[in-house]
């Protein structure tokens, strides 16, 4: 069995894709001699060295930042075994289709063929999903190869997680970043082809420095800002600063804990408020399509039920729940369905912030006030000596009243009734501002309308 050689004379499988591919997967390393970074795994004598030259592979799982190398290390294990490779991606593909694979690699484990199954995003399978793994993995038909830029503690179920060896990758260095894309530049076959000093020595910095350990974010903003040069944009000969720094302001990366992800929310949210269920949907799909947990956008389409909805439609805030618990119980593909189905209806829904206004009011005048005191009518009474003591004393049961309401305080003894809450007019709201109405002045709302009355 071949090691991982660092100086293999030919490559082990082509470059991906023609001249016409992006920069960064034409530049994905061929061999181990190309590889850049992770050296505590590479190398001779290294851990995985060790692991690929095994009779029989582990199963692993590569935990590490975005654009670390996890997908080319997967590829490299797999052309250094002479084994036959499958991708499957947790996010666009689903269960039924897993288990024709995993039956595929049975056949061809029956042939001696082995399989390596590289599983990009496997967090992205709730727990109970993952256990679609673990019979194949315990027989040997696939060797598991997943990868996931989450803490696998969190992400993998105990039973899966103690099945695989967990190789963690770290973000790349400075001058792994400077190596990556002054090799990108220069690199005439693959690469831009373009003369080192074609790149400003300040331009590469900011593009490692806003690259953030990500080498592909910097192959990308690295053709990004010679396809500005180009096309004239800026003007000069060379690469500087300021076509690096809009090559990256254009192609930011989504970063789920960072500024481009909590716009993205921002603009989903406000889209939803504005009733425009078409922008919605379009940033729900950035939002997937970059990686992000659909468990925190249900979550969110809940808060805004409530927050941006309430009662003026209280059917969405049992829709947007409804969601949640379909997404934790499919996993994407298919929760994207009740994700699509929550954000149409709320978009389309009457709108309503009074119940976050009434609620924020109350806050803020139980803060400003907190010695008021409970008056005895309100009191619970369980016991003889409460009772002797007043409490519940003159209490009215509504129950026992007329249109099942009484006129009774149950403001503090120190406090004026406030008004916290103003129902909008739109919706199944409006009806709670005739029964409100109805009730502040002084009157059941099912009783009927004084004499003379013009409403209802």
């Amino acid at each position: 069995m071949a090691t991982m050689s660092q100086d293999l004379p030919l490559p082990l499988f082509p470059a991906d894709g023609g001249p016409g591919a992006p920069l960064a997967h034409r530049m994905r390393p061929r061999t181990p001699a190309e590889f850049v970074g992770q050296g505590h795994l590479l190398g001779q004598g290294r851990l995985l060295e060790r692991v690929v030259a095994a009779r029989r592979l582990p199963s692993l799982l590569l935990w590490g930042p975005p654009g670390s190398g996890k997908t080319t290390l997967a590829r490299l294990i797999a052309a250094e075994r002479r084994s036959h490779l499958v991708t499957f991606s947790a996010v666009t593909q689903g269960v039924p289709e897993l288990r024709r694979i995993l039956t595929d690699a049975e056949a061809r484990q029956r042939q001696g063929v082995e399989t390596l199954l590289f599983v990009d995003e496997i967090h992205r399978f709730h727990k109970g999903q993952q256990d679609t793994f673990l019979p194949f993995v315990e027989q040997g038909s696939v060797v598991l190869l997943g990868a996931t830029t989450e803490n696998p503690s969190f992400e993998l179920n105990a039973a899966l997680l103690s099945r695989v060896r967990v190789l963690p990758l770290q973000a790349l260095d400075e001058a792994a970043m400077t190596r990556i894309v002054r090799r990108a530049l220069t690199d005439r076959e693959r690469g831009l082809g373009r003369p080192e000093g074609d790149l400003t020595a300040d331009a590469l910095a900011l593009l490692v420095e806003l690259a953030a350990g990500d080498a592909r974010a910097a192959l990308n903003g690295l053709e990004d800002a010679a396809h500005l040069l180009a096309g004239g944009e800026g003007g000069g000969s060379t690469i500087d600063v300021a076509q690096v720094a809009e090559a990256m302001q254009r192609g930011a990366a989504f970063d789920r804990a960072g500024e481009h992800h909590y716009d993205t929310v921002s603009a989903l949210i406000k889209s939803l408020r504005g009733s425009d269920p078409d922008a919605a949907l379009l940033w729900l799909a950035r939002m997937l399509n970059r990686g992000d947990d659909p468990v925190f956008v249900a979550r969110r389409l809940v808060i805004f039920a409530s927050e941006d909805i309430g009662n003026a439609d209280p059917q969405a805030l049992s829709l947007a729940v409804s969601a949640a618990q379909a997404v934790q119980l499919l996993g994407l593909p298919e929760a994207q369905y009740p994700l699509w189905q929550a954000t149409l209806y709320l978009a389309l829904a009457p709108k309503s912030n009074s119940v976050k206004r009434a609620g924020q009011a109350s806050l803020a005048y139980e803060a400003a006030h907190p010695g008021l005191r409970v008056p005895l009518h309100l009191r619970n009474a369980p016991t003889r000596l409460l009772a002797r003591l007043g409490n519940a004393e003159g209490y009215q049961d509504p129950h026992l009243g007329e249109g099942g309401w009484v006129a009774q305080d149950y403001w503090p003894l120190e406090a004026e009734p406030q008004t916290f809450y103003t129902p909008c007019p739109r919706g199944f709201e409006a009806q709670h501002e005739v029964r409100l109405n109805a009730l502040r002045a002084g009157r059941s709302p099912d009783a009927p309308p004084p004499q003379g009355s013009l409403t209802s």
